[in-house]
């Protein structure tokens, strides 16, 4: 079994409404123990990331207009 990958893609800033990071969508603690984390707390992560970056979006789209 191959293990998950980090979804990081080097842009790493924490969004200060929503604590995600506006690179990965992980929080600080999710980024603090990745690698400690086992494989599947990691695929689930990984499963929730895609919704979580249109919820954290669409936010803060909402907010400008």
């Amino acid at each position: 079994m191959t293990r998950a990958s980090s979804p990081c893609i080097r842009v790493c800033t924490l969004d200060p409404e929503t604590g995600l990071c506006e690179g990965c969508g992980r929080t600080r603690e999710e980024i603090g123990r990745w690698y400690r984390l086992t494989e599947e707390e990691r695929l689930r992560i990984m499963a929730e990331l895609p919704e979580r970056m249109r919820q954290a979006f669409a936010i803060q789209q909402d907010e400008a207009e």
